[in-house]
């Protein structure tokens, strides 16, 4: 059998960063090797072609994750004409939604991937990619009266700014983490209702 065209071998990593950004999500970053290539549609030796190792592929879809973040709330401004209010109240309209609940494999990484990285050595890579994830995440849900200008999407910003949106961000993960965890019980949604009422009330 012929070598893989580096075209066909780079629409292979793609295949199995996405995929893996997926199983992550949903099952967490234990997943096997074997299955993850398996539910890519490719052979377990193709895994070793790509990566160094399943450490590099947890960093990579880390990074991965949290650019799909900052595209989606890049995308939630624009569609809101810059209006970072109406931006940020579809985001949590959308966040602490039945259906982001119970569909962890395309969710939110922060809510998603904290124990996993959490357990991971400070130094390494994905858990400083998650961190400043965070700190983005936080920035955009910033109060658009303690932002200067209104229009930043991400990065520190200070004081006022992020904080607030740290604090929106810390309800945000909470409540989708505690609905999950009583997924079955009416708690759950209620768990959702209050976290909603919390934030819109409080602007």
């Amino acid at each position: 059998m012929g070598r893989v065209s580096q075209a066909q071998a780079e629409e292979n990593r793609r295949r199995v960063v996405d995929t893996a950004s997926r199983l992550f999500r949903e099952q967490g970053t234990h997943v096997s090797v074997a299955d993850l290539m398996k539910a890519a549609g490719l052979t377990h030796g193709a895994f070793y072609k790509q990566f160094a190792s399943k450490e590099s592929l947890v960093d990579e879809v880390t990074a991965h994750v949290f650019d799909e973040i900052a595209r989606r709330n890049a995308a939630g401004l624009e569609r809101h004409d810059g209006q970072r209010g109406a931006a940020q109240r579809a985001l949590i309209d959308a966040y602490l939604s039945v259906e982001h609940r119970d569909n962890a494999a395309d969710g939110c990484p922060v809510a998603a991937l904290a124990t996993d990285i959490a357990r991971g050595p400070e130094g390494r890579e994905a858990r400083r990619t998650y961190a400043e994830g965070v700190a983005d995440f936080a920035a955009f849900l910033a109060p658009a009266e303690a932002v200067a200008g209104g229009e930043a999407v991400g990065g520190a910003e200070g004081g006022e700014a992020v904080g607030g949106g740290l604090a929106r961000l810390c309800t945000l993960v909470g409540a989708l983490v505690l609905s999950r965890a009583t997924q079955g019980s009416p708690l759950s949604e209620e768990i959702l209702a209050a976290a909603h009422a919390a934030l819109t009330e409080a602007g």
